[in-house]
């Protein structure tokens, strides 16, 4: 394939990293070296362009991903900005779907934080290139060659400067192009010959053709290692690292004149994981970034628009999405109709009239779009799909109820609005504990889903702590029966039932079992004693909650020919189990959750002590990224409240953890004395 002229001009860059390090600012700086903007603007004042938000200018940091472009020097840049906050991940992982390169933002006065680590390491895990930007060099008092050491021994020796700071960080001298640098800009370390020498030999290092010209001929000019430049990028075998300042504008243009002829265009990185069919075993897909071939474009973020309706943002990665052109959403058999298509510079809808392979667009309207849907305009392409990301998973819950009565529906539609924006907030409805549940990363996102929430629904929500869903089960067999008779001048109600409870093992569920003969309940009336016995399981018999785990046979009892009636079999039944259960040696289980805590190394030892004084077992460790590591162990649910709180202090923000049921245990003796105390008081209460 000859690569289309305009897609060859193409950069999609996503800007990555943690909170602070200065992403939103850094961007606004290239859109004013570029001549979009005639001046970068200010978190203070509110006027940059990625936070649009009202509450992204309140609180003065990103809360969502956003994204601009400008066309420079005979290229066109599409950029995302992303939030870098722990709790916002999932506004910056679907980023990395979208671009070619991971620019990493770090702040020099913070160095290598967990999220820098951990999105660097995503991106490779993605096959895309990777660029360090150390920002905010003009600060005082920094160590900056301390901190290059600390990224070449944290992220690997694949880490080489492009450019080196100088004049105290006002100035930015290249190492690349320039093999000896330039006498009027000396370094403020290390020198422009070293660090040339280091990268002409890594790149040439992936080429052996290269490898012997190197070695024969000195020094290769770098405009002929474009390709094993490229390579070497594609393979993680070179990660570049520039520094600037987003304040001053010291190393923007570099940084610019890097993206334009370092950085890959859509034919150079690694191909987008595309993959084909169904069942288990889907097979690779080969996109290519041809204006021509049929359309392949993915959805990596969602928006609902007040105005807009829903807005899907797509990447392109094949073919050529057009205004006023159809095409099919996933699976779907009906095709939806491009009446406007968009390029976003922040919160501004710039409407264009195509869109080419590597360039970032919207389509608005279309209720049938979701995240993680591919677009494509030929169905026999409907069983194409892009390789789902790996997500943290959602464990800070909140119970959530609408002030109002009878407004739980529209609360409901909000919340599912603001989920499918979202890919790490979850919403359910626990059957077992009659609650709304919503499901974020941290105290942070529930926070701004709670702002979010009263901006859309235009009234107030309580909230509270989700309850535990606690069961109860039986340690012994016993009997129950309960005889109902009810006599009022009419026709009276009459059944009296006999039956035994056994426990099962653990997570067997129920068994109920007719073993009544000689027809002294009728057969007719067994599926009312069924229903009465499930009724009781459900309510709980001790603590109110559902009971598990144990079987029930029905062996007796007593009809009458004229009063015996369903209900009256029902209530025989419900009462005769409750009896039953409570001479079985009852039990309130709780539900036993595995935990994985990632955190930084020096916090280990802090985590397994507090998971310890918290009826936790730890299991184990691994290595997660550079820096950091796994905890894995069990640990009740009930004893986890508030924990991200706790794992905020002892890790200074930079801790986060997972959670999956795992079982139930019975609780300990005094926990189970408390929950039927406080049950038995509600009952008196009532």
């Amino acid at each position: 394939m000859t690569l289309d002229s305009r897609v060859s001009a193409i950069r999609t860059v996503a800007l990555v990293g943690p909170a602070a390090a200065g992403k939103t600012l850094l961007l606004d700086a290239l859109l004013a070296h570029a001549g979009v903007l005639a001046q970068a603007g200010s978190i203070e004042r509110g006027n940059t362009v990625s936070d649009h938000d009202p509450l992204e200018k309140r609180l003065g940091h990103s809360l969502q991903s956003s994204l601009a472009h400008f066309t420079h020097d005979g290229i066109r840049v599409h950029a995302i900005d992303t939030p870098g906050a722990p709790d916002f991940i999932g506004q910056a992982l679907p980023a990395l779907e979208a671009a070619d390169t991971a620019v990493v933002v770090l702040n020099a006065q913070h160095g290598i934080e967990l999220m820098a680590q951990r999105l660097l390491t995503a991106a490779g895990e993605r096959g895309l290139a990777r660029l360090i930007v150390v920002n905010k060099i003009d600060a005082p008092e920094l160590d900056l060659p301390a901190l290059l050491a600390q990224i070449r021994d944290v992220f690997g020796k694949a880490c080489l400067p492009l450019n080196l700071p100088a004049g105290g960080g006002q100035r930015v001298a290249d190492c690349f192009f320039a093999a000896t640098g330039d006498p009027a800009i000396p370094p403020d370390f290390s020198s422009v010959a070293d660090a040339h020498r280091a990268l002409v030999e890594q790149v040439v290092e992936v080429d052996a053709g290269f490898v012997d010209r190197y070695l024969t001929e000195g020094d290769i000019d770098p405009k002929e290692l474009h390709a094993p430049l490229e390579q070497a990028l594609r393979e993680g075998h070179l990660i570049p690292v520039c520094f600037c300042s987003a304040r001053t504008g010291a190393g923007v243009g570099e940084l610019l004149a890097a993206i334009r002829t370092l950085m890959p265009n859509p034919a150079e990185g690694n191909p987008p994981p595309f993959l084909q069919g169904k069942g288990g075993e889907p097979q690779p897909y080969p996109a290519t970034p041809d204006p021509a071939a049929h359309v392949l474009a993915h959805v990596f973020k969602v928006v609902a628009d007040p105005y807009l309706g829903k807005m899907g943002v797509l990447r392109v990665h094949q073919g050529r999405v057009a205004r006023g052109g159809q095409l099919f959403v996933g699976h779907a058999r009906k095709p939806i109709r491009v009446g406007h298509l968009f390029m976003l510079q922040g919160g501004r809808h710039v409407e264009v009239d195509e869109a080419l392979p590597g360039e970032l667009c919207a389509i608005a309207k279309v209720d049938d779009i979701a995240f993680d849907a591919v677009l494509h305009d030929a169905q026999e392409d409907e069983h194409i799909f892009l390789r789902p990301l790996d997500f943290p998973t959602p464990v800070h819950g909140l119970a959530i109820s609408p002030a109002r009565r009878g407004d739980e529906q529209k609360l409901w539609e909000v919340l599912a609005r603001l989920v499918d924006e979202d890919p790490c907030l979850r919403i359910e409805q626990a059957g077992e504990t009659h609650q709304t549940l919503v499901y974020g990363l941290g105290e942070l996102h529930l926070r701004l889903l709670l702002e979010r929430v009263r901006e859309l629904y235009k009234g107030e929500v309580a909230t509270e702590p989700p309850r535990i869903a606690y069961r109860e089960t039986i340690a012994a067999a016993a009997d129950g029966h309960h005889r109902h008779k009810k006599q009022s001048g009419g026709a009276g109600q009459f059944g009296e039932v006999y039956l035994r409870v056994e426990p099962l093992a653990r997570g067997a569920g129920f068994e109920f079992v007719d073993a009544v003969k000689g027809g002294v309940i009728p057969g007719q009336y067994m599926p009312a004693v069924e229903k009465g016995v499930r009724s009781a399981l459900a309510s709980g018999v001790i603590a109110g909650f559902p009971v598990v785990d144990l079987r029930v046979t029905v062996y007796d009892g007593k009809h009458h020919s004229v009063d015996s009636k369903e209900i009256a079999f029902v209530t025989a039944g419900r009462r005769a189990l409750m009896a039953a259960v409570r001479e079985a040696q009852p039990l309130v289980l709780e539900p036993i959750v595995q935990v994985e805590v990632t955190a930084p190394e020096h916090s280990i030892g802090d985590i397994t002590g507090d998971l310890a004084s918290r009826r936790g077992q730890v299991n184990g460790t691994r290595t997660a990224v550079p820096g950091s590591l796994i905890v894995q162990g069990l640990a009740p649910l009930a004893e986890l409240a508030n924990y991200q709180t706790r794992l905020n202090a002892m890790t200074a923000g930079q801790g986060r953890y997972t959670l999956l049921l795992s079982h139930y245990e019975a609780v300990p003796p005094h926990t189970q004395a408390a929950l039927v105390g406080a049950y038995q008081a509600g009952d008196e209460g009532d």
